[in-house]
């Protein structure tokens, strides 16, 4: 997709594209990895919505979840040679000078450094909505935007990957999705005066289409998936102590206290994963699909949390049939991009 003054750009990473760059069987790999992936965001859901429980701010929370993630980047990034050579190559970029992939390319903007924020809204929002939807609506909702969000997001090339028409297939697999997760979920619907705060998740995974493209562009021009996450992680810290600040001002300190449990610290290495899975993988396979294989990781990992944590309700049938479902919602579409590999 051209933009103004971004020629190499536009020959560098947006070439438009239906199909992914190497064969069909390769593409197994990267979906793989978004469905461990997706297993790790239910768990993060959970965990930082807990977490939220015991301090009693969301955004306190959604603060120490990315923190303990920018904290382990930023040790990582001082001993990996690689990662500070990918931080200069994203200069290079945003500067359009030679030192990133590709001589003189491929040029940077700078709204495309930005997706960490959309991660950091989706951690606030786990810790502001998870207590009050449950974490059922609160994927429901998530999964509606992150579906739908996705396909616009492919349409318009913004990923890596450059433009992925909107064919039958591609677009079944969203909707098939909406509805699987509806059916799964269905036993779990909060009342409807909470519903409002369903808005708060739902564009958290418009966001999230939108961030799993910014990142790919990221990771294409650092050439390293730590210097991209690294970004991420800066930009969405920053976002969150800046909300934090706010409702400081608004609401007084959080009568909360922090817990002793530090499996509910564990949210911000959780979201490295994610984030950099889907900067890794983005490439190969589009958003639609790292979003619809992410999803049915997410529905996998709520069944298996559901079974295994004490207290959890055991999941009916109804949620055995939505999971199914949405496995298959994940491979119409990948069906479609192996026949056309």
């Amino acid at each position: 997709m051209p933009e103004a003054g971004g020629g190499t750009y536009a020959r560098n990473v947006s070439r438009p594209s239906s199909r992914p760059s190497r064969g069909g069987l390769s593409i197994l790999a990267p979906v793989a990895l978004a469905v461990l992936a997706g297993a790790g965001l239910a768990t993060q859901s959970r965990v930082n919505g807990t977490l939220a429980d015991h301090v009693g701010s969301g955004y306190l929370a959604a603060v120490i979840s990315f923190g303990s993630g920018l904290l382990a980047l930023s040790l990582a990034l001082l001993v990996s040679r690689r990662g500070r050579r990918g931080m200069r190559r994203i200069g290079a970029a945003l500067r359009g000078g030679p030192g990133s992939p590709g001589g003189d390319g491929p040029l940077l903007r700078p709204w495309q450094c930005l997706g960490g924020a959309a991660g950091g809204f989706f951690v606030a929002s786990q810790g502001l909505a998870v207590g009050t939807l449950g974490v059922a609506v609160f994927i429901v909702a998530f999964v509606t935007g992150q579906s739908l969000g996705s396909v616009v997001v492919d349409r318009l090339g913004l990923g890596p990957g450059g433009v992925r028409f909107v064919t039958l297939p591609r677009a079944i697999g969203p909707l098939l999705t909406v509805v699987a997760v509806g059916i799964a979920m269905s036993g779990d619907v909060a009342s409807p005066s909470a519903l409002v705060l369903a808005v708060l998740p739902l564009l958290a995974g418009v966001g999230s289409a939108w961030q799993q493209a910014v990142n790919g562009r990221m990771r294409a021009a650092a050439g390293d998936v730590l210097a991209a996450t690294f970004v991420n992680f800066v930009v969405g810290t920053t976002a969150l102590v800046l909300a934090l600040g706010v409702s400081l001002l608004f609401d007084g300190l959080p009568d909360g206290v922090l817990p002793g449990n530090p499996l509910l610290y564990t949210g911000g290495m959780i979201g490295i994963g994610f984030i950099a899975v889907g900067a890794a993988v983005v490439h190969r396979v589009g958003v639609l699909v790292l979003s619809l294989s992410m999803i049915a990781g997410q529905i996998v990992g709520a069944l298996v949390l559901d079974l295994a944590v004490p207290g959890a309700t055991a999941p009916g049938p109804a949620t055995y049939l939505g999971a199914a479902l949405t496995l298959v919602a994940v491979a119409v579409p990948l069906t479609f991009e192996r026949r056309a590999a």
